[in-house]
């Protein structure tokens, strides 16, 4: 059954708390050289059937739509994994 992966990510200009709380543990870890982490969201969706285009737009219209805030956030993949 194959899977649809959506990846959700704060657009550039907005703040990233969860992000900077992250960044600011791992330099306290060490770890200064990781630096501007961004935190997201993933979605997988399960197919019944094949994926084709038409089911790839449906997904990325209900991306827009429902798993993403136009207004903060940017869909930045929506991709197939076959299981």
């Amino acid at each position: 059954m194959p899977t649809i992966v959506v990846e959700v990510m704060p657009k550039a200009e907005i703040l990233d708390p969860q992000g900077k709380a992250v960044g600011n543990a791992l330099a306290r870890l060490g770890k200064a050289d990781l630096t501007d982490v961004r935190i997201g969201k993933r979605f997988e969706i399960a197919v019944d059937g094949p994926v084709d285009d038409a089911k790839l737009a449906e997904v990325r219209d209900i991306a827009a739509d429902v798993f993403s805030n136009a207004v903060i956030e940017d869909v930045v993949s929506v991709t197939v994994q076959d299981a």
